[in-house]
């Protein structure tokens, strides 16, 4: 565990600072030389002031000639204790808000996470809330005794299948029938609304439908609501941006991330870990589970709906060597944009 940046002397504070910022910049090991056109001390004096901080855990060197890179828990420190967040520049605020202005909601998060990832030359990713599905058209597939294959079409012409238990006793032509009053009478209904006009019909017997069935078919609704409210969907652009002059001594470590990008059940599952964060996460290499074998890192921030409530997560995906003073208040930005837009 880093010690705290109150415990650090001044001298040490900034030797560290300029090391990190150093670092960041060009992406190789900084020695006492590179440093000491910058401080008013001597190769020797910054070399034991880099010694001090490598005990510290703040420092380490990859090779016994090299000179020193910050530790992920140094990368915290600098991140949590002397980086201060501010609004991007000028010009980063207007591509941000070009992009996303006037625009339909999917495309502006398209459009969003294409920025993000253009500005901060990593991965730009968004967990967009999923569009609850229109009905077109309901089917029944028999399956054999006591079950059957559900066919749901949306307006949009996605297709969910799933296999549905039948109550002892369910005949096809009741499930056939309620299938043909879904299709005739609420397409073009959410499955919120299609839900609850079922239950008015079995409420209020309007209709000549079997109720056994017609209860089956409502009360799939309401799972089939529920489980696609649990899926929401993952927006990634600019992977190419992490291949880069940097990374080509580093293949192995690209590889492994790119790798990773693909399970994008997992990258949801973190980015969700941003939505009780009034500002930006940043998770750093290890500290995430997921991009500890590429020594990654996230940084990501919850935007919300009209009500105030989170309603997704926008950020970016890229290597612990990044521009943390530049990038996050980009991406702090980018969320507060997209609040802007869906109030």
């Amino acid at each position: 565990m880093s010690p705290p940046i109150g415990e650090l002397t001044d001298r040490m504070r900034s030797i560290f600072g300029l090391v990190v910022e150093a670092y960041l910049e060009r992406g190789q090991p900084v020695g006492s030389k590179i440093l000491a056109g910058t401080v008013n001390l001597s190769p020797a004096s910054i070399r034991s002031v880099m010694q001090e901080l490598e005990e510290r855990g703040l420092l380490t060197h990859p090779h016994t000639s090299a000179g020193r890179i910050p530790t992920e828990s140094g990368l915290r420190l600098f991140v949590d204790g002397i980086m201060q967040a501010h609004l991007p520049g000028k010009q980063e605020r207007a591509v941000i808000e070009r992009q996303i202005r006037d625009r339909p909601i999917e495309e502006a998060l398209a459009n969003a996470t294409a920025a993000l990832s253009g500005l901060s030359a990593c991965a730009g990713v968004v967990v967009a809330p999923k569009a609850e599905l229109q009905l077109r058209q309901l089917s029944f597939v028999p399956l054999g005794p006591g079950q059957a294959l559900a066919v749901l079409v949306g307006a949009d012409g996605n297709v969910e299948n799933r296999v549905v238990d039948l109550p002892p006793g369910m005949a096809a032509p009741a499930l056939a029938e309620v299938a043909n009053y879904v299709t005739s009478r609420l397409s073009g209904l959410t499955l919120a609304e299609a839900e609850a006009r079922l239950r008015t019909e079995i409420r209020e017997r309007r209709e000549a439908i079997d109720l056994a069935a017609a209860e089956l078919v409502a009360s799939g609704m309401a799972e089939w609501r529920e489980d696609g409210s649990r899926r929401p969907i993952l927006i990634v652009r600019g992977q190419a941006n992490l291949i880069d002059e940097a990374a080509a001594a580093d293949l192995d470590r690209v590889r492994r991330l790119l790798d990773e990008l693909e399970d994008r059940q997992e990258i949801v599952r973190l980015l969700e870990g941003a939505r009780d964060g009034q500002g930006c996460r940043i998770f750093i290499g290890s500290e995430n589970r997921m991009f500890a074998l590429s020594g990654s890192s996230v940084i990501a921030a919850p935007y919300r709906g009209s009500e105030g409530q989170v309603i997704g997560v926008v950020g970016v995906i890229g290597p612990t060597r990044l521009n943390y003073a530049r990038v996050v208040p980009m991406v702090d930005y980018t969320a507060q944009a997209l609040t802007r837009l869906m109030g």
